[in-house]
């Protein structure tokens, strides 16, 4: 997508590597050898052959030129072998050496989707390698800001996002989430600016500029991450707090600051929290996701500041991937769902245990919602298979299976495990996963082993388990979530419907989640003068609340409410949330007027997304990057 730049120094290899490399499948075997590995197809890497072990990081960040430059150094393991194999993405490798400084000849690849494979020369014996290096001006992982586009308004700023194969775009790295290893950082910046990473992290400015980090628990190369801006940070309790910009820290803080309760309620059912600290930095509104469960430090957008503490389930979903994600990993991207189904189960279950089980009914009821619609579109797509929870994402961005089936069809085949065999039989072998898994990757037909060995056989449950991991659509047997707070919700849009005033509606009290669900069910279609009914009664286009916002803004679209339009391009030109951006843009292509709004606000707001919305939205739009910007 990305046009990097060609100059490169070393050996060029026509064709160095197919597209794929192992990843850990076992842990060690028993008589301590080495970890064996299954295939990757989104990585060059050949760990079988030799694997990093850990890695010293040591890189300057220019904010003027937009670069990061210096060295990685590694550990290496390996067999009787003459090569260690990297990914890299638009890098430029500038020298590469061993321990004593001796050069070692390397090659690089022919440039895919994947990036280059670096291929280093091993003299043996060479146990660590050192790669000087520097990125070019289109690293995908990276995103730079101008100040304009911060809250603050003063200081330039730097984000990295590595999911799913971005982290190759600014480190030459095994980029395989089934090779784990340990890091050390050493990042300058400049004076006055602040750097944090997925790892032990500063609280105070360093004058120099300087900042130093560890991350001693062995981690895939896609947590590897790095923020740098006029940050402050605040404290919640003794083991968690918030980094933001200044003006935002306070509301950052206020808005989590049941952090602490969250951590301690995930330990309770699953086990110790087990990386430390537990912080959250809220980054500027063009970050793409939600959040980036990144050890030690949660990345997340402001867009869930609400001013209420009522999207903070997000946080409670970020912490839970301490355990389903990042201690137990997916092996590869096929097998996201036991990173992402086990997250939004756990999520539900410490919500749950904070709010009470209608607030953690309503949050299953519409991630019920997202995935009936998600299978919708799948089933419409070319690739109706994505509607599987193993996939087959060989010859594809592995962005592709980041869908709601990973989250809500993963969340509901463990919510159907729970309810066979009991919610304390079902926790006793949740938390022995965790504990007996730790630090180590997982594929799918090894869970469906572990699985089929320590659940269900045991407990005498027989479910068609390949019905639900191999085929396609929701199983008809899948739970249904149980909140009677959204029967009162539609309620109220019946008697809406039947003439009673907006304003007379029985919603004091309403949350964030009821007010979503009245939004997504009114009746279609709607007149002008209906919509700016609902919208003087509560204030819809003036919300500060990101998920009503967008709620409405769907509507707006689809009755073609004009007064909303102007919000719409502000809120679509200021906030890079993907979750947002996908539905509002598909929505204006169901008209012609709407899709010339489309391609109008997008020709102003793509600068400001990151590269993982732009591919998403560049796709959705068939966008050329000369596309001219039309008047309406």
């Amino acid at each position: 997508m990305f046009a990097a730049r060609s100059l490169f120094h070393g050996t060029i290899l026509i064709s160095l590597l197919s597209c794929s490399s192992p990843v850990v499948e076992n842990d060690t075997d028993q008589d301590g050898a080495r970890p064996t590995y299954t295939m990757d197809h989104h990585s060059h890497s050949r760990p079988n052959e030799a694997v990093i072990t850990h890695l010293d990081l040591d890189v300057e960040v220019d904010m003027d030129e937009e670069e990061v430059r210096g060295t990685a150094t590694y550990d290496i393991q390996a067999e009787d072998t003459r090569s260690i194999v990297l990914d890299t993405d638009g890098l430029f490798i500038d020298e590469v050496t061993d321990a004593n400084g001796a050069p070692l000849e390397f090659e690089l690849g022919d440039s895919t989707f994947l990036g280059r494979a670096l291929k280093v020369m091993l003299p043996t014996p060479t146990k660590r390698v050192r790669i000087a290096y520097h990125t070019g001006k289109g690293a995908k992982a990276l995103q730079w800001l101008a100040p304009q586009q911060t809250a603050d308004k003063q200081h330039p700023f730097l984000f990295t996002q590595g999911q799913a194969i971005l982290t190759r775009s600014w480190i030459p790295v095994q980029d395989s989430p089934g090779i784990r290893f340990t890091y050390n950082a050493k990042v300058k910046v400049p004076a006055g600016l602040m750097a944090v990473m997925s790892a032990t992290n500063p609280q105070q400015h360093a004058v120099d500029g300087v900042y130093r980090f560890k991350q001693e628990q062995p981690i895939p190369a896609y947590l590897i991450a790095l923020a740098v801006g006029d940050l402050a940070f605040k404290s919640v309790d003794e083991r968690t707090g918030v980094y933001a910009e200044r003006s935002v820290v306070e509301k950052a803080a206020w808005e989590f600051a049941d952090m602490g309760t969250m951590l301690k309620t995930a330990e309770g059912l699953y086990g110790p929290y087990r990386w430390s600290r537990y912080d959250v930095i809220v980054l500027p509104p063009s970050f793409p996701f939600g959040g980036m469960e990144n050890p030690c430090l949660t990345f997340a957008t402001p867009t869930i500041l609400a001013g209420d503490r009522s999207l903070t389930a997000l946080v409670a979903h970020e912490l839970a991937h301490s355990w389903s994600g990042n201690l137990v990993t997916n092996a590869t991207w096929n097998d996201f769902w036991l990173n992402e189904g086990f997250t939004v189960y756990f999520e539900s279950r410490i919500s749950e245990a904070i709010h009470g089980p209608d607030y953690a009914g309503m949050l299953q009821q519409l991630g019920r919602q997202d995935l009936l619609n998600t299978l919708v579109d799948i089933a419409r797509s070319k690739h109706p298979e994505d509607s599987k929870l193993r996939l087959d994402l060989e010859g594809r961005n592995p962005d592709d299976g980041m869908t709601e089936v990973a989250y809500e069809k993963g969340a509901a085949f463990l919510r159907l495990l729970e309810a066979e065999v009991g919610r304390p039989k079902f926790d006793a072998f949740i938390r022995d996963y965790f504990d007996r898994f730790a630090f180590q990757s997982m594929t799918t037909d090894k869970f469906l082993g572990h699985l089929q060995e320590h659940l269900l056989t045991p407990n005498h449950v027989v479910i068609d388990v390949a019905q639900w991991v191999d085929g396609v659509g929701l199983p008809s047997n899948a739970p249904t979530p149980i909140s009677d707070r959204f029967d009162k919700v539609d309620h109220e849009i019946q008697r809406w419907v039947e003439g009673v005033p907006a304003r007379e509606l029985a919603t004091s009290g309403w949350s964030t989640f009821e007010w979503m669900h009245f939004l997504r069910h009114l009746p279609q279609p709607l007149t002008e003068a209906r919509m700016d009914e609902l919208d003087a009664a509560f204030a819809f286009t003036r919300s500060g609340n990101a998920e009503v916002l967008a709620a409405w803004f769907e509507q707006c679209i689809r009755n073609d409410h004009d007064a909303a339009y102007a919000r719409l391009d502000d809120f679509l030109n200021t906030v890079g949330r993907r979750k947002f951006l996908v539905p509002l843009y598909t929505a204006m292509l169901d008209t012609e007027k709407g899709r010339i709004m489309a391609r109008t606000i997008y020709g102003t707001a793509r600068p400001n997304y990151h590269s993982v919305a732009v591919h998403t939205i560049d796709e959705l739009l068939a966008w050329k990057d000369t596309h001219p910007p039309v008047n309406f």
